[in-house]
């Protein structure tokens, strides 16, 4: 306090003198309808862009939250698109088969793009119901299949991996083939094995078959974009662009598939009754 009041003493002349100046601009903004209107515009600018600035910020620390709420959104929808799907497409009214997939929105936390084997890393595990196998989609389209699983975390081997292949079809005309990467450029993947009476198009869309129980029918995984026939070759030589953009990942979609076990499981038994 005396320190304070020193500090008055000392430096009384210059605060009487800035308390006068300021005396004298109230009473001149008061008593004066120009300046009175200038102040109070230019003052209302600066508080306008003082709360749009806080507004922004706050908008901006909100982000994380609203993304993750929007993601939560479109898993649920997700889930009752792919319910009214499989009745219209299927006709049937059992309810195992019809909820049979089940959509889990998860925030990527690592996402590698620049090697032969990528992968990808999500906040969500054992915990959440995720294990290995499960289909991952993102909101372009197909990304991947989960590789190992925590408690609270899960390693999703990326549709950029060498190693990674799935099951694809043309839409147009339901020709299936083998969608696998070739390590060159993260945009741009191969679709195999479609035999040479096939007619591919440039700009056909490429979609899940649905010929296993992982992905659902129809989620997109590309389109078209060079489609060559060598001289007596079986098949077509064909790039496709991925509809998933992997540089932009943030989000992503586990599909649980409750009838994966059932399958599995009659498929190996078929084969061991066949040995």
């Amino acid at each position: 306090m005396e320190r304070l009041l020193n500090f008055i003493y000392e430096y009384r002349a210059f605060l009487t003198f800035l308390l006068l100046e300021i005396l004298c601009a109230w009473l001149i903004i008061e008593n004066n309808q120009y300046q009175s209107s200038k102040y109070f515009n230019s003052s209302n600018q600066v508080a306008a862009r003082l709360l749009g600035f806080s507004q922004g910020v706050r908008e901006y620390v909100a982000l994380r939250s609203i993304n993750e709420d929007l993601a939560n959104e479109n898993a649920h929808l997700r889930n009752e698109l792919q319910r009214a799907l499989i009745e219209l497409t299927e006709g049937t009214t059992d309810s195992l088969r019809v909820n049979q997939f089940e959509f889990v929105s998860a925030k990527v936390l690592a996402n590698a793009t620049q090697h032969y084997k990528n992968f990808i890393t999500i906040n969500k595990g054992m915990a959440d119901g995720l294990a290995p196998g499960m289909a991952v989609v993102g909101d372009g389209g197909a990304v991947g299949k989960v590789k190992s699983v925590s408690n609270h975390f899960a390693v999703v081997i990326s549709l950029l991996n060498v190693d990674e292949q799935v099951s694809g079809s043309i839409k147009r005309s339901n020709h299936f083939g083998t969608v696998r990467w070739d390590g060159v450029n993260m945009r741009y993947s191969t679709l195999q094995f479609i035999p040479r009476h096939a007619h591919p198009i440039v700009g056909d869309t490429i979609i899940t078959s649905g010929y296993n129980a992982v992905f659902p029918q129809g989620i997109p995984i590309g389109y078209i974009r060079e489609a060559t026939l060598k001289p007596e070759a079986p098949f077509w030589d064909i790039r496709i662009e991925l509809a998933q953009d992997f540089g932009r990942l943030a989000f992503v979609e586990v599909i649980k598939s409750k009838l994966l076990a059932e399958k599995d499981s009659l498929q190996l038994r078929t084969i061991g009754e066949i040995k």
